[in-house]
């Protein structure tokens, strides 16, 4: 294809965080970088970080991640950091940009590389049955535990176990999940006998963990434990220049596993594809080619632009979002306070968070003052 060479993925199933060393050249209007507390640690490591890659080509060791960006750099430089030490990490993101992707890259790149990867969404478990799957139960334990069985904290010992969306995790839990994190050691449920583990616990979340400590939604020591090594994964929109790369490897992938060969992407496709928000992030993209290709009948990308321009007007006239509420009123306060932001008549006084909280705010809802570049971490 014309818009450079995509690196194939291992997974053709993994929504891909992507990377290459050929961008998209094209004269893309790069739009504000959202950043989060992970800058702040990417300055303290970048030197460190550059040094490591020079000889050696950005994909070196993510062979399953494509993308030239450089938020997507800074994330893998910190990935590199982290990695070869035991130390919690938490993935911050939207959902679909990847963020089981840079959970297991950080798994494949440490000491533990030989042992389990176990992963559990929380989300995805009833409530009833998430503390059996984590922590496991002995026969009897309740009514249908006919058999003793092992939690994830077990199968995943001297390995690494991911936890997706760890903000869903109830308060009655959490206090029992800190437990296993500082001392390594829990119970079964229905058991007094106690297991030692030794566990890598990598956590992953969309929501605002800091806005739920202050909340009352979510424990500030379990926080701050799982806060260790903080890393935010940019969202789609954030990495204009990386949906050449990823529009021409979903293609490729779905053209080989439908017997198709298409070889080409309309220029004025590929613009619509770069301008276009993907509020869905990699996994709307990806699911999108996916249909375009099966729509697909000759050498040439079919693409439903339409089904786009229809989801982005839907979505310009649907309801207001409680996220699109608070950046208005996050807008409104800290104009109002001439983006004072701490002190007793600054906007975080108002709003009633902490200073660093009401960072954290304007960097993950992308909120700066006019003619002024973004807030640094």
């Amino acid at each position: 294809m014309a818009w450079g060479n995509a690196v194939l993925s291992e997974n053709q199933n993994d929504v891909e965080a992507c990377l290459t060393e050929r961008g998209y050249q094209a004269d893309i209007s790069t739009r504000v970088t959202a950043e989060s507390t992970s800058s702040a640690l990417f300055s303290t490591v970048a030197s460190r970080g550059r040094q490591a890659l020079r000889g050696k080509g950005v994909n070196d060791g993510f062979a399953r991640i494509i993308g030239a960006s450089e938020a997507l750099r800074e994330v893998l430089d910190l990935v590199r950091i982290v990695a070869p030490t035991d130390s919690t990490a938490l993935i911050e993101g939207e959902t679909g940009t990847g963020k089981e992707l840079i959970a297991r890259a950080i798994h494949e790149h440490s000491s533990r590389r030989d042992r389990s990867f176990v992963k559990l969404n929380c989300a995805a478990i009833p409530l009833g049955l998430l503390e059996s799957e984590l922590f496991g139960h002995e026969r009897g334990a309740f009514t249908g535990a006919v058999a003793c069985k092992v939690g994830r904290f077990e199968t995943a010992d001297r390995g690494t176990l991911f936890l997706d969306e760890i903000g869903d995790i109830p308060l009655e839990l959490q206090a029992k999940l800190l437990r296993v994190l500082q001392e390594g050691e829990f119970e079964r449920l229905g058991s007094t006998q106690t297991q030692r583990v030794d566990v890598r616990l990598v956590a992953a979340t969309n929501r605002d963990l800091a806005d739920m400590v202050s909340k009352k939604q979510f424990r500030s020591d379990l926080y701050y434990r799982l806060n260790v090594f903080p890393i935010a994964v940019p969202p789609l929109r954030d990495r204009l220049q990386d949906i050449p790369l990823l529009v021409e490897h979903f293609v490729k992938t779905f053209s080989e596993q439908m017997g198709k060969q298409i070889h080409d992407v309309p220029a004025e496709v590929m613009e619509a594809l770069v301008s276009h928000s993907w509020p869905g992030n990699i996994r709307e993209l990806q699911n999108f080619i996916e249909r375009s290709v099966i729509l697909s009948s000759g050498n040439v990308l079919y693409t439903p632009l339409a089904s786009l321009k229809s989801a982005a007007v839907a979505e310009s006239l649907g309801a207001i979002t409680p996220e699109d509420a608070e950046q208005d009123h996050s807008r409104k306060t800290l104009e109002q306070t001439r983006w004072v932001i701490s002190g007793p008549n600054g906007a975080a006084v108002r709003l009633g968070i902490k200073r660093s909280t009401l960072y954290f705010r304007m960097q993950k809802l992308v909120i700066s003052r006019p003619n002024r570049e973004p807030v640094p971490a």
